[in-house]
């Protein structure tokens, strides 16, 4: 009688692709292109002017053959934001150790991290409200990668975990936000190339 072996694993999880991040080491600027929108509850932040900066890592370290590629980035600014509730003025704030990651695949997928407390909107006026991101540990921001001329950058819908604390008009029972935003990203070590992700 055979008794069959109870010591089988599971079936191994399937490797990520491996990741190339291209020029090695060179420097890019991510610049917002149309309107970033942060929304709590029922309170949208929309925002037309934000910018990142950072650089591909220098080679081998551009290289993953089995994963993400990661790059530090400063964290982003934001500016010209307004709210969507009426006399309220929202100022957003960064801050921390930020970074963004590439995966090859199809799509790319592209995760930001906020580093815990690394994003807050304070608004002032009729409702004093402040939202913090992130505020019980670093947070992954989903989003996709597309090459070209410049390459882009685009969240959709991205869940980020918030608190909000404030008085009557603020948005106290959000716990997540959802963030939109589509960045164009160039190098700036050499403008005639592009940031591009391969295989």
């Amino acid at each position: 009688m055979t008794v069959a072996s109870t010591t089988a694993s599971a079936a191994p999880s399937p490797l990520a692709g491996s990741t190339t991040v291209t020029p090695a080491g060179h420097a890019f600027k991510a610049a917002l292109t149309g309107k970033a929108t942060l929304k709590a509850g029922s309170v949208t932040v929309t925002c037309s002017v934000s910018v990142s900066t950072g650089s591909v890592p220098a080679a081998p370290g551009n290289q993953n053959p089995a994963g993400a590629v990661a790059s530090p980035i400063s964290p982003p600014t934001y500016s010209s934001c307004t709210s969507s509730m009426p006399g309220v003025t929202p100022t957003v704030t960064t801050s921390g150790s930020w970074s963004v990651s590439m995966q090859n695949g199809s799509p790319i997928t592209a995760t930001m991290t906020v580093p815990t407390g690394g994003l807050v909107v304070h608004t002032t006026g009729l409702a004093t409200c402040t939202v913090t991101a992130a505020p019980g540990g670093p947070a992954s921001v989903p989003g996709s990668w597309a090459n070209g001329a410049p390459s882009s950058l685009t969240f959709t819908n991205a869940s980020v975990p918030v608190t909000v604390t404030g008085g009557f008009g603020c948005p106290t029972s959000a716990t997540s936000s959802t963030f939109n935003a589509v960045y164009l990203v160039s190098d700036t070590t050499d403008p005639a190339q592009q940031i591009t992700v391969t295989p």
